[in-house]
């Protein structure tokens, strides 16, 4: 079993007193800077002026910094900027200014694991990841709550870093659910693997393969999308709450035998071997290789590839269904995605 850390374990006093600079203001930026303001600490948030969140940042009633001049002195620098911006906005406006024995942190261990950046050895480096989006990290510090963390301890060079990571994670809510202690390569892969094979990869790629089955065999495109896509958050839903054995609880006996006789036959073994192959390319750091070069270049196989599933037919047939539906709240959606 995973070693896990609660409210009781956390060690508030070790950042007391600490001045926080949160690098980023996206997603996961914002709800742990404000988070971290409501938990009485002392946060300073660096933004390059006039970017995409710099008047969200302004409405939120921060005194903003460029990521340099918020680095200075800090004594712990939280690196929130997305991944593929991090080594060059590292090495410009906050290597130059960690001092000793500060803490670099991370909410992934991409640019780490990989090598994408080297912090010095007189600095801390961990990772506190929380396991939902930054929309409901802050929801639930707000209600009383919280969204559970992986914490990681890559190099220690003030000896405390266990204890000011764990604060960290407190501050931001994630003890109250649990904080489940990892390490930077086994965050990384995981969540690496599961974005690719099942949770974006793969859940997009069946549902595509599922509808475009449907109406290839002559049934109605909108019929095919209540099916395939649609409903699917209904068996997430309960999945969620009580795992896979409480789905079966309240499906039917007829949904069960044919997900007992038929999901093997879906994901056989062929699918197995390709999900071998994607975790080898991840924990080989082909992935990695192949994403950092894919951004060099100007991201054009990502472009292309994303403007396809844009234009994917699914996507004109969902789009007229959901008008229809007035109980889904286009501002709730949008504001879950992403994790930077």
């Amino acid at each position: 079993m995973a070693k896990m850390f609660w409210e009781k374990d956390a060690n508030p006093r070790a950042l007391q007193g600490k001045r926080i600079a949160v690098i980023g203001y996206g997603s996961q930026g914002r709800a742990h800077a404000l988070n971290l303001r409501d938990s009485k600490l002392d946060v300073v948030v660096g933004l390059r002026r006039g970017g995409n969140s710099w008047k969200q940042a302004e409405l939120d009633g921060w005194k903003l910094a460029a990521p340099a001049e918020a680095a200075k002195g800090a004594d712990v620098v939280v690196m929130l900027a997305p991944d593929m911006t991090q080594p060059a906005l590292y090495q410009t406006e906050i290597a130059p200014h960690l001092k000793p024995e500060a803490m670099l942190l991370f909410s992934h261990g991409f640019n780490i694991h990989y090598g994408q950046i080297t912090p010095p050895t007189n600095v801390d480096v961990t990772m506190v990841a929380p396991k939902g989006p930054g929309n409901l990290v802050r929801r639930q510090y707000e209600a009383g709550r919280g969204v559970p963390c992986l914490l990681a301890v890559h190099q220690d060079a003030s000896g405390n870093a266990f204890d000011r990571t764990l604060a960290y994670a407190h501050a931001i809510g994630g003890t109250r659910p649990g904080v489940i202690q990892t390490t930077f390569a086994e965050e990384t892969e995981t969540d690496l693997f599961g974005e690719q094979a099942v949770l974006c990869g793969g859940a997009r790629a069946l549902i595509q393969a599922g509808w475009e089955t449907l109406v290839q065999a002559g049934y109605q495109p909108e019929s095919a999308y209540f099916e395939c896509l649609h409903e699917l958050k209904l068996i997430v839903d309960l999945i969620y709450e009580g795992g896979i054995a409480e789905m079966h609880k309240y499906v039917s006996e007829t949904a069960k035998f044919g997900d007992l006789t038929r999901g093997g036959r879906v994901i056989d073994e062929h699918v197995r071997q390709n999900m071998k192959k994607i975790l080898d390319e991840i924990q080989t750091g082909a992935f990695a290789r192949e994403w950092v070069l894919e951004n060099q270049a100007g991201r054009p196989q990502y472009s292309k590839l994303l403007e396809r599933e844009r234009n994917h037919p699914i996507e004109k047939v969902g789009q007229e269904l959901r008008k229809q539906m007035s109980w889904i709240k286009p501002e709730s959606t949008a504001a879950a995605r992403g994790k930077n």
